[in-house]
């Protein structure tokens, strides 16, 4: 019988595609750069391992070599010389140290490189060997973990389908490893419907994964098939999602993209924790983007940065006009397809401005850019990425609208809320959690929330929040309690430290079970 030592959970590794200020294309790098830093603020032993890609500024960081090398075995039946036994990669190392007292660093930062799968690659995601790169990443971790005396982890923590493989291969080919078998997972589900490299609802029954097979050699066309989300779920000790409310909505057929019943099986290691957001980036105090910086006592000096944003979109210099900002990813997940159908009435209804800010699919575009053509002055558009425009979207808008589909997290509300930006958004995973509707007989609320998905339902809290934007007073009410809600990283990551010792407890039963 193996026995289990009891002690506290103090060494948490963060694994991860991808983190800001290394690399970064998404929400998941902010998280990657915001959460391990708040988990080290509370006392822990924080690090995260990355791929080394060639994208990262070696000058501007300074990497030490920590492991040369590391022999990642990929399970080839047969060797030749474009299947090899092994990939060789070396582990380097940020430790920030160079930077003085900086306290913006990132914490302790592993980097597993490799000159084909890694080095050679710019960008993070979209390349058609992704699932043979994440799987490297997966098992170069263990590796690396098990030949390294220097550090060891009680805890490891990755996300979404291209981590998904890490547990998987933790309770399978080192199940018996003595150094390994005591580490817990967690596996963090930041957007179910990305499952592997295919699209999981039209997977032949010969194509299906379900999750209990070995996985498949590094260069095995099987490989392609795997879906990492599902072996995520089944393998990990522990699942989280981004917001409570999404926890609950992934057990159901209409949110579960067909993993709800292994979801619903798994209920009892399932819980929700609300993304946060990085209150020092995030502060219109402090912001340099603004003309005018503020906070929620001196609300007033917010016209400056809307007559700014009116102007840098081509909008009509209309102090009065409500300002309704769009900020986003244009695809279905984000609802703008309700706009279709309501959006000409409420220009000509309501003294109301559209400012829309991002990129995306074909037919949200084309509908944005008629918008612009056929309201002059009325609707302007910035159909590319942009630094500076998202900080005066949240300096001058008087609302944004986020009428999603389904939305696990949502980081834009959480923006918006801390600049005394008002949100219109559909009552939906996070921002279910994260938006409260205004109640006119108790004075209370943070936004518009409305709850079907339907344009008309949309419609309806649009114009209940311009009626509300009419009279001053009230406005001021919504936007200065947006202001005051607590949505940094502090709370949230109270309750990962929870969740630690949760997993590490499952992981010890297991085992003593054997």
């Amino acid at each position: 019988m193996f026995l289990f030592k009891t002690r506290p959970v103090q060494k948490i590794l963060f694994v991860s595609p991808e983190a800001a200020p290394f690399v970064k294309a998404g929400g998941l790098g902010a998280v990657m750069f915001a959460l391990p830093r708040a988990l080290k603020n509370l006392g822990y032993d924080v690090r995260l391992m990355l791929p080394r890609y060639a994208g990262i500024d070696l000058e501007k960081f300074d990497l030490e070599m920590e492991l040369e090398g590391l022999e990642v075995p990929t399970d080839v039946e047969t060797e030749s010389e474009t299947e090899p036994k092994y990939l060789i990669c070396n582990v380097k190392k940020y430790t920030g140290l160079n930077n003085g007292t900086n306290n913006r660093n990132p914490v302790t930062t592993y980097f597993l490189e490799n000159l084909e799968y890694y080095e050679k690659r710019s960008n993070i995601y979209g390349y058609n060997d992704d699932a043979i790169r994440w799987a490297l990443l997966s098992r170069g971790t263990l590796e690396f973990l098990r030949v390294s005396r220097d550090w060891l982890p009680d805890v490891i923590i990755t996300s979404d389908w291209q981590t998904g493989f890490l547990s998987n291969y933790l309770k399978t080919v080192y199940k018996d490893d003595p150094r390994l078998r005591r580490i817990a997972t967690i596996f963090v589900i930041h957007n179910l419907y990305y499952q592997g490299m295919f699209d999981h609802r039209f997977v032949s029954e010969m194509d299906y994964d379900d999750g209990q097979s070995n996985i498949p050699s590094f260069f095995s066309p099987r490989l392609l098939k795997v879906n990492g989300m599902r072996r995520g779920i089944l393998h990990a000790d522990l699942i989280s999602t981004v917001s409570p409310t999404y926890a609950k909505e992934i057990m159901t057929p209409d949110y579960g993209e067909l993993l709800d019943g292994l979801l619903r099986e798994r209920r009892s290691r399932v819980y929700g924790i609300l993304n946060g957001i990085d209150y020092e980036e995030f502060n219109p105090e402090t912001d340099r983007y603004l003309i005018a910086n503020y906070n929620e006592d001196s609300l007033e000096k917010r016209l400056d940065n809307k007559l700014e944003l009116q102007a840098r979109f081509g909008l009509d210099q209309n102090k009065n006009a409500f300002l309704v900002a769009i900020a986003s990813r244009f695809s279905e997940q984000k609802g703008f397809d309700l706009m279709f159908q309501v959006t000409d009435v409420l220009l000509k209804e309501l003294n109301m401005q559209l400012a829309i800010l991002g990129n995306g699919e074909g037919k949200y575009m084309g509908f944005f850019q008629d918008l612009e053509k056929r309201y002059p002055g009325r609707v302007g558009t910035h159909l590319n990425f942009d630094l500076v425009m998202p900080h005066l979207i949240h300096g001058g808008a008087d609302a944004v609208l986020i009428p999603s589909k389904f939305e696990p997290a949502g980081l834009l509300q959480l923006e918006a809320m801390r600049y005394g930006v008002v949100p219109i958004v559909r009552k939906t995973g996070g921002l279910a959690d994260t938006v409260e509707d205004h109640d006119p007989v108790s004075n209370s609320g943070t936004g518009f929330v409305f709850k079907d998905f339907d344009s008309q339902a949309m419609m309806v809290a649009i114009t209940r929040a311009f009626e509300n934007y009419r009279q001053k007073s009230v406005w001021r009410g919504i936007e200065r309690r947006a202001m005051l809600k607590d949505f940094s990283w502090d709370k949230s990551a109270k309750e990962y430290a929870h969740l630690f010792t949760l997993a590490h407890a499952f992981r010890r039963r297991e085992i003593e079970k054997e």
